[in-house]
């Protein structure tokens, strides 16, 4: 009798065993087994798509949970065959200053825009967030100042090229990379955000510029007064240009292009001949054409993006937890403490200013040191503080969708959304703060999920996941 238990129980190992082995990876892990989701799995359209999430409007389902491991569509990506910086057309003393920062191999979203704007086209660069686009328009831009600044004639305050960002933050920070580029050459950064814009309009800055790195509003307002001149410009570049497109800046935005001379594809001549644009963003809206219009002939633009475009970040687990609202400050400081504990650096996303003021609050009050930064804050408080957070000093930081978009975190391990973005788009921008190149390993995003609007998002998500479909709605808040 114990032999033949024995022949049964091995017997059981080894299917065990096999059906381990045959099994795929799982992209979705649930509360619910049943409910997981294996690479490759696809689905019936006569029998529809069962969600880990189609129970949650019920009260009952508080607690309930899935967790994103990976990316549905990984098994559709064909590899792709990066190249050399010489190999796409960088100059050898520009390759020899990303040597010394490091940086031996462009990224895939670099080797495709970096010829493009070489070239001289108008240039959409769409790519998943922290993967180098900086570079991808910095490095051609460089490139032609270099070859065209011994055949234009200086003037004060009259720059080559103009890079325009939404936010102060953004602003500094690309100046800041900037700098470390053109410091190794005779060109010249200015960073321009506002702030003290009526005290420059009171007493000019009258200096010497090659690239402008700027603020809409600062570079509207000292354009527009003629304290920056625009005539020598052959490069304009709208970093994070889905934000700079929404319905609350394309109207000023769309005043200030026209004072460029923007050609369909600019004459690389030497002095070059016309302005050429460049957007860049981790997502892009699908009326694009439409938006933009008014100071760029459409069909000129060169569309750039990598394969993971508009899709959840492959290398990132992403955990969506069903949650009451009452539940959520104390799930927070449980998760908070844990990452302090651990001396991970996290950040806390909230949908409006006084969610993102109590979540500070709540927290330091439990003696988790916290500190928050939101759109409506005076902006002599926001100066510094969230270079405090990038330095180390603080580890938390509360915040709005104001540092949800393209500021380098590459030392955050965790990113905590109190409240479930409204749009697909910040979504995306938002989980891009972690998990970004050079971020290491260990990198995790964990979503509230609490109220009727935040479901019926979540479950479009995991239905695109499901579908090995791109994420909806990346439009944001743009009208074309």
């Amino acid at each position: 009798m114990s032999k033949l238990r024995h022949f049964i129980c091995a017997h059981n190992l080894r299917n065990y065993s096999a059906q381990v082995a045959n099994k795929k990876l799982p992209i979705i892990t649930c509360k619910h087994p049943e409910f997981n989701h294996y690479e490759g799995q696809t689905y019936s359209k006569f029998k529809g798509i069962k969600l880990a999430s189609q129970g949650w409007l019920h009260a009952k389902s508080k607690g309930d949970y899935f967790i994103v491991h990976g990316n549905a569509n990984k098994k559709e990506e064909q590899p792709v065959h990066i190249k050399k910086f010489d190999e796409i057309g960088v100059q050898p003393e520009l390759i020899e200053v990303m040597s010394n920062l490091g940086i031996m191999m462009p990224t895939e979203i670099q080797a495709k825009a970096i010829p493009a704007l070489l070239q001289g086209y108008n240039t959409v660069i769409t790519a998943e967030t922290g993967c180098g686009k900086t570079l991808g328009y910095l490095l051609p831009i460089f490139q032609h100042m270099i070859e065209w600044k011994p055949s234009i004639t200086e003037e004060f305050n009259s720059p080559l090229a103009v890079v325009i960002t939404p936010s102060r933050e953004l602003a500094t920070q690309i100046g800041n990379v900037a700098e470390n580029i053109a410091q190794n050459f005779n060109l010249n950064v200015t960073t321009l955000v506002g702030g003290k814009t009526k005290q420059k309009m009171l007493n000019p800055p009258v200096e010497y510029c090659d690239l402008l790195v700027t603020t809409l509003g600062a570079f509207s307002k000292l354009v527009t007064t003629g304290i920056f001149k625009v005539n020598n410009v052959h490069h304009v570049v709208l970093d994070e240009a889905d934000t700079l497109l929404d319905d609350s800046f394309i109207d000023k935005l769309s005043h200030v292009m026209k004072k460029f001379s923007v050609h369909n594809k600019v004459d690389i001549q030497v002095p070059p001949k016309g302005c050429q644009v460049t957007f860049a963003s981790a997502t892009m809206p699908h009326e694009l054409p439409e938006t933009v219009n008014s100071f760029v002939d459409a069909s000129s633009l060169k569309f750039v993006r990598t394969s993971h475009l508009h899709k959840l970040m492959p290398h990132v687990p992403q955990k969506f937890l069903r949650i009451g609202k009452a539940q959520k400050p104390m799930e927070l400081l449980k998760l908070v403490q844990a990452d302090v504990n651990m001396k991970r650096p996290v950040m806390i996303f909230s949908n409006q200013t006084k969610t993102c003021d109590f979540v500070s609050m709540f927290l330091n009050e439990n003696n988790v040191e916290c500190m928050n930064i939101n759109g409506q804050m005076a902006v002599p408080l926001k100066i510094g503080k969230f270079e405090q957070f990038i330095s180390g000093k603080i580890n938390v930081l509360s915040s709005t969708d104001i540092a949800s978009r393209g500021l380098d975190t590459t030392h955050v391990k965790h990113i905590i959304n109190y409240d479930f973005p409204l749009y697909t788009a910040d979504y995306i921008h938002r989980c891009g703060r972690t998990g970004r190149l050079g971020s290491g390993d260990n990198c995790r995003v964990t979503n509230f999920i609490a109220w009727p609007r935040e479901i019926q998002m979540v479950q479009k998500i995991e239905t695109s996941l499901r579908k090995h479909e791109p994420l909806p709605n990346v439009n944001a808040n743009i009208n074309a």
